[in-house]
């Protein structure tokens, strides 16, 4: 396939990027093998980047191991003055980021400036000021427990957030003190190479950051199984996390993992039913519903069951799909067209297992061209079922009847994950009291809004260890007892 001219919004300096990032150089992949970077909106080609190899990603992880001693010796406040200036030159480049991932993504570009750029800017400017406080030291008897920068760290991120699952990974773990490689998705990679623009542009020292795009296969398999890699943080899905752990159990390496969701949105009867639905379907659509912490269950009340559904009905209607650069798009397509074919098949099955449409389904009309799937609800979801129990990753609603408060905890707990959730209520206290119940690793009360510097991560499938805050940091570290 021959590259095509870029889309205007799209910058110059990505419609041809042949090269890694090692040891602080631009430099020639081992091979010459490129991947395409599709255009979702419209099927095109936006751009190509190398495919890794794992010779590519023995150069870099031994640069990351070389940069080490220095990178991990270095004070907090040369570490925090480090991330300052990546902010800067990374914020410098915010509007060619944003159109960059509207681009390769599909996002509406007012959700890739405030939420695919905004949010990891926060979240970097944040682990500017984590980086420069000293590191606790505690006392214990005769023991002086210290934490220290676990070592090279082999990043692998997803498609859905291309900036911010990045920034969630390399923040903390250079504000520890680790130097990292990091293999980006391959459908949307060229946010990484406006990102290490950036890196180079705020003088990083040569081998603290590393990228080897690639593809899961050959990159994340190298970069998992490597031995001279200390932990592996990963975000993706459950299956491809288990087969890290397992690449990651030969050296008895650490892992960090963010994995799937099927978050439960639980309405309870007194609650602010107009509010609570507007939200709930805001955040179960949210980036096309490719969102891992997605309320994509919604549980209501049967007393109020089908007002809640003239509610969703209406709410639905007003997301406009369409091209990401005009600014009447709430919703763009999904990333791939295995990816709207996945979902399509979900939308499939529900049908068949009698679940009632209410809203779009597979009939209802796409723009031609991209890998649209219109916004669609399902009521009398059977909590058993497949569109309950199932991640779709897609812009597909279940909603979920239930009698009482203990059945809708119970429903809502009964999944594989536990990555986040939601309870609305007028009285807080009561909604406190289910928030505690549910087997998740965050729940908002009321339309809490989300909280960068609070730990984020799941229970059960939904993954291992947190990311973000202080809790986050923690997790590139190491600790040791010095007795005295």
């Amino acid at each position: 396939m021959d590259l095509a001219a870029p889309p205007s919004q799209l910058p110059d300096s990505l419609r041809l990027r042949h090269h890694l990032h090692v040891g602080g150089e631009w430099t020639s992949p081992a091979d010459v093998d490129l991947i395409d970077v599709e255009n979702p909106s419209t099927g095109e080609l936006a751009g190509q980047v190398p495919a890794g190899t794992p010779a590519d990603v023995d150069r870099a992880v031994a640069a990351a191991r070389a940069a080490f001693p220095g990178w991990s010796a270095a004070t907090p406040a040369e570490r925090s003055a480090h991330l300052d200036r990546l902010h800067t030159a990374l914020s410098a480049r915010a509007d060619d980021v944003a159109r960059t991932i509207a681009v390769e993504l599909g996002a509406p570009l007012k959700l890739a400036t405030r939420v695919q750029v905004g949010l990891p800017l926060t979240v970097l400017r944040d682990h500017v000021a984590l980086a420069a406080r000293v590191p606790v030291e505690e006392s214990i008897g005769n023991s002086l427990v210290v934490r220290e920068p676990i070592g090279v760290v082999g990043a692998i991120t997803p498609w859905n957030y291309p900036l911010h699952q990045v920034l969630a990974k390399l923040a903390p773990a250079l504000a520890a003190g680790c130097t990292v490689v990091l293999k980006p998705s391959e459908l949307t990679p060229l946010t990484a190479y406006l990102l290490f623009d950036a890196v180079t542009e705020a003088g990083l020292p040569p081998g603290v950051l590393n990228l080897v795009p690639g593809t899961g296969p050959v990159v994340g398999e190298a970069l998992a199984g490597h031995p001279d890699v200390d932990l592996v943080s990963f975000t993706g899905s459950t299956a491809t996390g288990a087969r890290i752990m397992r690449l990651a159990a030969d050296r008895i390496a650490r892992v960090a993992l963010e994995l799937g969701g099927k978050s439960a949105n639980v309405i309870l009867p007194d609650a602010d039913l107009a509010t609570a639905v507007k939200v709930g379907v805001g955040n179960a659509l949210l980036n096309s519903g490719q969102t891992c912490t997605a309320w994509t269950r919604m549980l209501v009340h049967r007393d109020r069951y089908d007002e809640a559904l003239h509610l969703i009905a209406t709410a639905v209607a007003g997301y406009r799909l369409g091209d990401p650069f005009d600014p009447a798009t709430r919703l763009g397509p999904l990333v791939s067209a295995a990816q709207a074919e996945r979902v399509r098949g979900h939308i499939d099955r529900a049908l068949t297992d009698g679940a009632r449409l209410v809203a779009g389904g597979p009939d209802a009309p796409v723009p031609v061209g991209g890998h649209f799937v219109a916004p669609t609800v399902f009521a009398d979801v059977h909590p058993d079922s497949a569109l309950a129990q199932e991640e779709v990753f897609g812009p597909v609603l279940a909603v979920i009847p239930f009698a009482d408060t203990d059945e809708a905890v119970a429903i809502a707990n009964n999944s594989k994950y536990g990555l986040a959730g939601a309870v609305w209520s007028a009285d807080t206290d009561a909604a406190l009291a289910v928030a505690r119940r549910l087997r998740t690793g965050a729940v908002d009360i009321n339309g809490a809004p989300f909280n960068p510097l609070a730990p984020f991560g799941g229970y059960k499938q939904s993954g291992l260890g947190r990311e973000l805050g202080v809790h986050g940091l923690a997790e590139f570290c190491e600790v040791k007892a010095i007795q005295r």
